[in-house]
């Protein structure tokens, strides 16, 4: 075990745990965002329909959490911190303008996916 492991006060170790967690959440929707417009540039309407659906869930999960990932609660459990990435392993300037980046870029990519698939179709 290191030597920073052992001195961990058990809050830290659950907070880092919690960001671990909610990081490679926010990679793989993030991934699933990133994913769309380019299946569709492909012409894999079905995957970019399933990276749409787990996108879906992402969005009801946090429509019903008031617009908050329900890990950001469980995180400040553990840390009075309260800066936009202290739940997160993001740059600040990231995990602050994340909605609106992925939100743009996801509803840019689901235009794109829509209209790519229309003008496939005969």
């Amino acid at each position: 075990m290191s030597v920073a492991a052992v001195g961990a006060s058990p809050s830290a170790a659950r907070l880092r745990s919690v960001r671990i967690a909610h990081t490679i959440a926010w990679a793989f929707f993030a991934g699933c965002i990133l994913g769309i417009p380019i299946a569709a540039s492909r012409d894999s309407f079905r995957l970019a329909a399933l990276l749409a659906a787990f996108v879906s869930i992402e969005l009801a999960i946090l429509a019903a959490n008031r617009c908050r990932c329900p890990l950001t609660a469980v995180a400040a459990r553990y840390t009075e911190d309260r800066r936009p990435n202290f739940d997160i392993y993001l740059p600040e300037w990231l995990a602050r303008y994340n909605k609106e980046i992925f939100g743009t870029l996801l509803v840019a990519g689901l235009a794109y996916a829509v209209l790519r698939w229309k003008a496939s179709t005969p």
